[in-house]
């Protein structure tokens, strides 16, 4: 799929165009003039035998109707719209708060129901938003054309202006073979630009290994990167020749960079000056040529003024520097990394659906944890919705149903309290975390907290990685796509292709 056949999100939208249907001259007046005051395009017909005549030549975005009319009454109207035109939405008036006939509308498929006397204002809010679903599943149907003529799962995906500039300079940094260090937020896909990085190199046949320096500590840190001879420490039943070796001729990622001891750094500063180190155990050098990736969601100058992180070692890893902007700063790419997970995810063979509703939560909320907090969100809503039929707005995780736009405008900065309460949970956490060093028993100690706890809320605010991966975020982009598989590290150490 060529860049340029991918739509951005504003060309997709349109102005409805409005059959509005009423017997009143009053209201025909008001309303028609109010609907053209906001750009909509307005037919008006004051009966309902002018609505089936409308409706019958010409497809309608929106029919505004009153139920009460001469001829053929509202919801004969609403009925024949859902025969003719089932992608039109409907929005029913009347002067008669009368259950039956709310209820019947509602039945019937009406979009919305309005009681006379209303505010106008309250109508174009409720147009409004109907028209920020239509655009909303437009851009999703063509998201979906889009991930239908894409077969890798395991490429990169988007189309946002902040995207479009990361596949540039992949296929610019991927030529090099200078370190990179590859920074951005936790979820945002690290791993997976390492991958595509090394894909654009001239290293793409030999062996990609990621390392996530987090998962180990200290003490196997050392033995993990640069390997080990048999009984080297106690556990150690036989050789090892570690990631360095296992990435020889080729490129390794060191996740989690920031993680690293100072007694490890002095080594690995080495390996990046000279191409050797010794394995534990031995005085024996071994030889490897290999390009580092190293990525971080800290910062890592910062690390380095306080003195947890080398200056030297940080220079060295950052030659060249790669940073992965969050999700919320690239917005337009939710719809088609959405229908990615839809795909990826749904038990059939045909991805399962998403209502307007669910969606327009999506779009509203500000995804803390990025890519990876999109991808587990569209997973928990699949399985509560049982896998069959559409995801609605209560299938979603709490944090994202709850974030749903109200078609009435709060008062002047005030939010919901669940989202300032999140909100301020978040950077809590992120002031916790940078008081305590970095150190997770420091920061559990300090908020009176177990280290279980403070890892869950981590998790959950998308500030520290759930696992040694920084995969599965769903970026997936057809040029990017590769091939011939990533090398994983086999339990003796040695590189095995998967495919």
């Amino acid at each position: 799929m060529p860049l340029n056949a991918m739509i951005p999100f504003e060309s997709l939208t349109t102005a409805l165009n409005v059959l509005l249907v009423d017997d009143e001259p009053s209201i025909r007046v008001s309303v028609g003039d109010a609907l053209r005051g906001a750009g909509y395009r307005v037919t008006i017909v004051s009966d309902g035998a002018g609505a089936m005549e409308a409706i019958g030549s010409e497809i309608f975005d929106l029919v505004v109707c009153d139920v009460r009319l001469p001829f053929h009454d509202g919801l004969a109207v609403l009925r024949r719209v859902r025969e003719q035109a089932p992608s039109t939405d409907v929005i029913l008036m009347t002067a008669y708060a009368a259950v039956p006939d709310a209820v019947a509308a509602l039945k019937d498929g009406a979009t919305d129901y309005l009681i006379k006397p209303f505010n106008v204002q309250e109508l174009l809010l409720r147009i409004e938003r109907i028209s920020r679903e239509r655009a909303l599943k437009r851009e999703l149907g063509e998201a979906r054309r889009i991930i239908d003529e894409t077969t890798d799962e395991a490429a990169l995906v988007g189309r946002s202006p902040a995207m479009l500039k990361m596949f540039e300079n992949i296929e610019k940094l991927g030529a090099s073979d200078a370190p990179i260090l590859i920074t951005g937020e936790s979820g945002t896909g690290k791993e997976l630009v390492a991958g595509a990085l090394h894909r654009h190199s001239a290293r793409r046949d030999k062996p990609f290994v990621a390392v996530n320096c987090a998962a180990f500590p200290e003490t196997l840190l050392d033995a993990e990167l640069f390997g080990h001879e048999r009984g080297a420490f106690t556990g150690a039943v036989k050789k090892r020749d570690g990631r360095f070796k296992a990435a020889d001729g080729g490129t390794l990622l060191l996740d989690e960079v920031a993680e690293i001891p100072l007694s490890a750094q002095a080594k690995l500063l080495r390996v990046l000056q000279e191409k050797s180190f010794e394995p534990l155990g031995t005085n024996q050098s071994v030889h490897v040529d290999v390009r580092v990736l190293s990525a971080t969601h800290r910062n890592l100058k910062d690390l380095v003024a306080r003195g947890l992180f080398r200056g030297d070692l940080y220079y060295r890893l950052k030659i060249l520097e790669f940073e992965i902007p969050p999700l919320r700063e690239r917005r337009g790419d939710l719809a088609i990394l959405l229908q990615h997970f839809l795909r990826r995810f749904s038990p059939g063979p045909e991805p399962v659906g998403i209502s307007s509703r669910a969606m327009a939560a999506l779009a509203e909320y500000s995804f803390p944890g990025n890519v990876r907090e999109l991808e587990h969100a569209i997973r928990h809503a699949i399985a509560m919705a049982g896998g069959v039929g559409d995801i609605d707005l209560i299938h979603l995780p709490s944090d994202i149903a709850g974030n749903e736009v109200s078609s009435e405008p709060a008062p002047s900065g005030i939010r919901p309290l669940p989202n300032a309460m999140r909100e301020f949970e978040r950077e809590y956490l992120r002031r916790a975390l940078q008081a305590g060093g970095g150190s997770k028993s420091q920061t559990a100690a300090m908020l009176g907290i177990s280290r279980k706890n403070l890892w869950e809320k981590l998790k959950r605010h998308g500030l520290e990685d759930a696992s040694s991966e920084d995969s599965g975020v769903g970026l997936m982009h057809p040029s990017l796509a590769g091939s011939d598989g990533e090398a994983k590290l086999a339990p003796d150490g040695s590189t095995e292709k998967t495919s």
